[in-house]
């Protein structure tokens, strides 16, 4: 997870909301990513999706089997999304999202008995530094 928080750090570079995603396989990352809307001008380049597109790539398949996907923040509705339709096993996030989060804090996605896959989540690790990393971002956009 400081991994994670590093690549969420890159985000900033660019003027994007810091969020950062590893994917891990057998102990090695197979995917890394960090928000990429502003530079890109793309509304799905979400540090999961790109994660999860070069764990694809790596692993020369879209099915995530194996794949431990480890993000600082809770993912909204598309990400989830993405990780159900990828058959991603697990995912470990930090902070929750009150307001887009799609691991049970508005909606649950990755684990409703409707969808042909769940995901198991692992929620709260390193929530302090995640949340502490985005509000810092979001006083310093308030300020300009």
């Amino acid at each position: 997870m400081r991994k994670t928080l590093e690549e969420a750090k890159r985000a900033i570079r660019y003027g994007d909301v810091p969020i950062g995603a590893l994917a891990v396989c057998e102990g090695h990352i197979v995917g890394r990513g960090h928000n990429r809307k502003e530079i890109d001008a793309d509304p799905t380049a979400h540090a999961e999706i790109i994660a999860l597109r070069e764990a694809s790539r790596a692993l020369g398949s879209w099915r995530l089997a194996g794949v431990t996907l480890y993000c600082t923040l809770e993912p909204c509705p598309m990400c989830a999304g993405a990780m159900v339709l990828a058959r991603l096993p697990r995912l470990v996030y930090g902070a929750d999202d009150a307001k887009m989060g799609a691991a049970g804090s508005v909606v649950e996605i990755l684990r409703d008995p409707r969808l042909n896959h769940q995901v198991a989540v692992t929620r709260g690790v390193l929530s302090e530094e995640s949340q502490a990393l985005l509000a810092t971002f979001f006083a310093s956009l308030r300020k300009k």
